[in-house]
């Protein structure tokens, strides 16, 4: 991977504009600062400074080198002329600007784009002053040609009737589309009910265009060597409901409030229950002012077309990783369907069809088609479904932003009040600060859009629907928002001010309610303890996981220690930070997994050599053995807090005996004599050949900790973060399932327990089985704690182990979450 060098007069600069970076490209991108000198509030640069960055950040790949002015350039050129002759040749001054062409570089540094094709990408980061240098872009690959169909011939051919409650909306359309993905096929689908299609499976907008709703019969033709496999997936999957939950929702129907409206009301929909009163926040988007220039040179408008569409997908992924550590994974799955939207083949013709042909710039060519595509999605004759243009024209709107070199527009708050917007996007949503948005109030949307759903995930009491006139409300001016009638007032009087205060304590006392039995044990129906703990990955969480009622951490995500610097954490510095959060669990255990790093997510300061599939080369345990200075020091940090607080540590990736003994003996050499520490040590359960020789660890460990996610990626060769593949990656597939038993099996023989802390653990769904698997911990993302101990409390453990042998006896994932939903009703 190339690496990536900012050098600036201002240590301030450089840091931050790494930070940026990192954050639009990832931790795994080479990045390292080199701004000041050695006097911490000056400023200037320093050549040896610079020198010290390109050698942390050097691979073979090549490292660029961004600059701000003057003496930048000059201290990069001397650090370049020190070094020696071999890695000179792979490094480059780039004159692109800073902070923009940092981000493009580090988007296609991550992509394992070549020196030259980061240089390029940084420079096109802002177009003015790669040409005032002279200097043009070389890369005219477009990545958007369709490769060749599959030979055609007789399709198969299925008829499939809808039958989730939601029909074919963006989530399992999506998973529809992420399914053909897998296999060698071309499909059609038509709705045969509306009259509608065919359309391509591989195009989502396409197929949301179908309009199909549950009771919908499809047609499904399948052409090509995998069409049966595609079909047979295809079928399955629609067996599943396409992986939505059988839950009522509100009803597409639901109209305006059917009551005599209060004096200064306004009637709209109801989106997210409870009931806000504050001050009119608005936020007004407009639609961007999209250049209508025409543009000389198409091949390079496409290649910008990319590059937006890359950086555009960057921010959703970290939109949705923010959403499931938030409100949940299945919430999160929301922006699966919008990175389907961005690799959308129609899409991505048709805009590319404009510039070549009506020779449009990319900003104007790709706006034009999101705005036919969403009026299309308008036209269907279903209200979810019309939904779905919002969230079009929300990935339209990023995309645009990108290639105007323009900061996407979020939906914050710099004070606290009520949001006011014309409609509320999931990526809205997604950012949303509830401290600071008491409630919000849209002028269009409806209750089923995506933005809404996420804000009842949140928390947040939103009505939406209310018409242009909302936009009106003065800032500053008194509203109401009550999301439980669907209908907000304005101004609001004494007695109606002094009502809903009551109505805001009420709930105020409700939630404690909640979250005070949350805080309670959770005990099944026959007695039996079951710790339901969190994972976290910061100090700054600890504290909201106690609040959530958590019994403990049961995985604590060390990597925010030593990521994004330059060297490693001291053992002091360690200790700080894990003593922080010990205190803040107030008694209750804190369960550490050691750095879980490695090629695919690189530590700078440790010159890894890059791996042709890092994902099965060196990384976990692996490496911690391979560096030892880094677990010896962070384990010698966590037995110092052990000496007061109740800590388990435990390690990753781990494959064999041999790895956790060595592991072990790093820790005896660690305490090297000093006071003893009762520290449980134990190991998580990812690699499949440590659950099949269980046996062998069970009499040298504390506990097993099973990470689902990993254990199911591995188990069934499927990259869970692919969206062609994630599918496969199911945690409740009987392979799965039948390598937690054994490792149940393999702990009770020693009296070693076992927890499971992948994603899994926080459906409630699940709950039962992985009790009757045997699991006696459970730990997840914090806001489902308390639904997770409502579904402990519910549960009998005989009929736990009964169903558990049922769920080993399945053929597939599909066919167990039958049987989950079977034993819930």
């Amino acid at each position: 991977m190339v690496g990536i060098v900012v050098v600036s007069h201002s240590r301030k600069i450089a840091e931050g504009v790494v930070e940026l970076a990192r954050e639009m490209g990832g931790d795994e991108v080479l990045l390292g600062a080199a701004g000041g000198t050695d006097e911490p509030d000056a400023l200037g640069t320093d050549a040896l400074r610079v020198l010290e960055a390109i050698n942390d950040t050097y691979s073979d790949d090549g490292v660029l080198v961004m600059m701000d002015l003057g003496s930048a350039v000059m201290s990069a050129e001397m650090a370049v002329e020190m070094l020696t002759e071999d890695r000179r040749a792979h490094v480059m001054l780039c004159e692109a600007p800073l902070v923009e062409g940092t981000v493009a570089a580090a988007t296609a540094a991550k992509l394992g784009r070549a020196l030259e094709e980061v240089a390029t990408e940084a420079r096109g980061g802002l177009a003015g002053k790669a040409s005032h240098l002279g200097v043009g872009s070389s890369d005219a690959s477009n990545g958007f040609e369709r490769g060749p169909l599959v030979d055609e011939g007789a399709p198969v051919e299925s008829r499939i009737v809808i039958d989730n409650p939601l029909g074919l909306h963006a989530r399992p359309a999506a998973r529809f589309v992420g399914t053909v993905g897998e296999h060698d096929a071309r499909i059609e689908v038509e709705n045969l009910t509306a009259g509608r299609g065919p359309a391509t499976g591989t195009s989502l907008n396409s197929l949301t265009t179908l309009g199909i709703v549950q009771g919908s019969e499809i047609l499904v033709r399948a052409w090509g060597p995998g069409a049966e496999a595609a079909i047979a997936a295809l079928e399955e999957l629609a067996g599943d409901n396409f992986g939505d939950p059988m839950i009522d929702e509100p009803p597409d129907d639901r109209g305006p409030a059917q009551f005599d409206l209060p004096e200064g009301g306004v009637a709209g929909l109801a989106a997210s229950p409870g009931v806000a009163l504050g001050a009119v926040r608005h936020l007004r988007r407009a639609d961007p002012d999209v250049p209508d220039h025409n543009s000389d040179d198409p091949e390079h408008e496409i290649a910008d077309l990319e590059k937006a569409t890359r950086g555009a997908a960057t921010e959703i992924e970290g939109l949705r990783a923010q959403v499931a550590r938030n409100a949940g994974d299945y919430e999160a799955q929301i922006f699966d369907a919008h990175l389907l939207m961005l690799q959308d083949e129609s899409l991505r013709e048709r805009a590319a069809s404009l510039i070549r042909d009506k020779r449009s710039n990319a900003a104007n060519a790709l706006w034009t088609v999101v705005q036919e595509s969403a009026a299309e999605l308008e036209s269907v004759d279903n209200e979810r479904l019309r939904e779905r243009s919002g969230d079009l024209l929300d990935v339209g709107r990023r995309v645009v932003a990108h290639l105007m070199d323009q900061p996407p527009e979020v939906a914050r708050l710099d004070q606290p009040g009520i949001l006011v917007i014309r409609e509320l996007t999931p990526s809205d949503a997604a950012g949303l600060d509830t401290d600071m948005v008491l409630g919000i109030a849209t002028a269009t949307g409806g209750p089923t859009s995506h933005g809404a759903i996420l804000a009842r995930a949140l928390g947040v009491p939103a009505v939406v629907g209310l018409g242009d006139s909302v936009l009106a409300v003065a800032e500053a001016s008194d509203i109401i928002v009550d999301g439980d009638r669907g209908i907000i007032i304005v101004d609001p009087s004494p007695a109606q001010r002094e009502h809903y205060e009551g109505a805001a304590r009420a709930q105020g006392e409700a939630a404690a309610a909640s979250r005070e039995a949350a805080t309670e044990p959770a005990v099944t129906a026959d007695g039996a303890i079951i710790e339901v703990a969190a994972n976290i990955g910061s100090a700054s969480e600890a504290s909201k996981a106690v609040r959530a009622g958590a019994d403990g951490v049961g995985l604590l995500r060390t990597e925010f220690l030593f990521l994004g610097r330059s060297e490693m954490p001291s053992e002091d510095e360690q200790r700080e930070v894990y003593l922080a959060i010990a205190r803040a669990l107030e008694g209750r255990p804190l369960t550490v997994r050691t750095l879980d790093v490695g090629a695919d997510k690189p530590l700078t300061y440790l010159h890894l050599p890059t791996e042709a599939n890092p994902f099965l080369g060196v990384r976990g345990i692996r490496l911690s053995l391979a560096e030892r200075d880094l677990l010896t020091t962070q384990l010698r940090a966590l037995a110092r807090v052990a000496l007061a607080h109740p800590v388990r540590v435990m390690f990753p990736m781990v494959a064999n005996l041999d790895e956790f003994m060595s592991a072990r003996s790093v820790l005896q050499e660690a305490l090297n004599g000093g006071k003893p520490v009762d520290l449980q040590l134990g190991i998580m359960v990812e690699v499949p050949a440590a659950a099949l020789t269980a046996e062998r660890f069970a009499p040298h460990v504390d506990f097993f900790s099973i990470g689902t996610n990993d254990l199911s990626q591995y188990t069934m060769a499927a990259d869970r973060g692919n969206a062609k593949t994630a599918l496969l990656a199911d945690p409740l597939h009987p392979a799965v399932l039948r390598l937690i038993a054994e490792t149940v099996r393999a702990a009770a023989s020693y009296d070693a327990w076992v927890g499971v802390c992948g994603e899994i653990a926080g459906d409630p769904l699940a709950t039962s089985l992985l009790l009757g698997l045997g699991a006696t911990e459970l730990s997840m993302s914090p806001p489902a704690i308390a639904a997770i101990k409502d579904a402990v409390r519910a549960t009998k453990r005989e009929d736990a182990f009964s169903m558990a042998e049922r769920a080993l006896e399945c053929d597939s994932g599909t066919r167990v979450r039958e049987l989950l939903r079977e034993h819930a009703q």
